[in-house]
């Protein structure tokens, strides 16, 4: 190591020198033709363009776009947040309500990362808690177990596991903590399964706060934006901590054309098609000896167990890129991202190639070398 890296190094708090960084689907830079390992949507948006004055600073929040989204959830404009997809707004409440190297933050495992990376990088203490406990739990074990958190992180629709927690048993926990923490319900994945967001509490809870994003259902994964939706005296901190210029005017016109009222039609008959897709790829996936057992969770995604964690390694022979999971201690599980028809039907082709002999002799050889 050189000088100039040691020297660089002895700068960095204990915290970031020791911090894990979130790794994404994309960093893997894995190659391929079919590409179902990131949750996105397999519908390409048509955008029209037109943008005349870049050389003036945007509106921090662009009007039309809060608007929208507010009539879209069914909520007022003041409940509005819009941030650089849901992860800026997961930031934005560790770094406003989370006091360094004194308060923690509860999750249930296994669940998205980048709640855990995001307290890591500003030395607040992870309570981890599991799904188990979350699903099956009482609501008194769970704010027992909670204990001090000053915020509760539930992904709902969960990933990777799809698992859902009922809408009573947030909001029983919502009242349990009432000013004693925050419940963030990361609805990343709600589209797949709207009857049960979590925005109809926040009228009544100032204490819940739900995120959401246009990377999934909106098919909107690469122009990175978000909202934080909470009561406005909730935001009202959060709006003093976030960037002066958080949105660029490309993202906010984009944004507010995909919100508009004919492209929610558009997206809710996506949407439509995506779970029958599903339900045929979770059909698929049931008969084949290769698969030991199947998460049938909501969102767009299935994850499942291999019954050799080689058969990934066939998969990325034929350039089908999916996502491998280590969960419950085991590295034999994976994410499959529901696609186009034409881009399962590569996982079809896959899984029943895995029941020939053939798909044997190559996971010896694979082992062997």
């Amino acid at each position: 190591m050189s000088n100039e890296s040691t020297q660089a190094n002895n700068l960095l708090p204990a915290n970031i020198a020791a911090l894990a960084a979130y790794s994404s689907a994309k960093s893997e830079k894995l190659s391929g033709t079919t590409w179902l390992n990131a949750n996105e949507s397999p519908y390409a948006k048509t955008i029209q363009l037109s943008v005349e004055d870049l050389n003036r600073y945007p509106d921090p929040q662009p009007q039309q776009v809060i608007d929208r989204y507010a009539a879209y959830a069914e909520l007022e404009s003041e409940n509005v947040l819009m941030t650089r997809g849901a992860d800026e707004g997961i930031e934005l409440l560790v770094r406003t309500y989370c006091e360094s190297a004194k308060d923690s933050i509860a999750l249930f495992l296994p669940t998205y990362g980048m709640y855990k990376v995001t307290a890591d990088t500003h030395n607040v203490a992870i309570n981890a808690l599991t799904q188990a406990l979350l699903l099956n739990g009482s609501v008194d074990e769970i704010i027992d177990a909670v204990g001090s958190s000053k915020l509760v992180f539930i992904c709902n629709p969960n990933n990777p596991t799809g698992s859902l927690t009922p809408l009573d048993k947030v909001t029983a926990i919502a009242t349990a903590l009432a000013d004693k923490a925050l419940v963030i319900v990361d609805e990343a994945y709600i589209e797949f399964c709207p009857e049960q967001s979590a925005t109809k509490l926040i009228n009544q809870f100032s204490n819940v706060v739900v995120l959401r994003t246009l990377s999934k259902a909106f098919a909107l994964a690469g122009l990175r934006t978000g909202f934080t939706l909470a009561q406005a005296a909730t935001l009202a901190p959060i709006r003093k901590v976030i960037a002066p210029y958080p949105v660029s005017g490309v993202v906010a016109s984009i944004a507010a054309q995909a919100i508009a009222p004919d492209a929610i039609t558009s997206m809710r008959r996506q949407v439509i098609i995506l779970n029958a897709l599903k339900a045929k790829l979770v059909q698929w996936l049931s008969e084949s000896p290769a698969v030991l057992k199947i998460l049938t969770g909501e969102g767009n995604f299935v994850t499942l167990k291999l019954a050799d964690k080689n058969y990934f390694k066939i998969a990325l022979e034929q350039g089908l890129v999916m996502r491998a999971f280590t969960l419950y201690g085991e590295n034999d599980w994976l994410r499959i991202s529901i696609g186009s028809e034409q881009e399962l039907k590569q996982v079809k082709i896959w899984l029943d190639g895995l029941a020939l002999p053939t798909a044997s002799a190559i996971s010896a050889q694979q082992e062997v070398s």
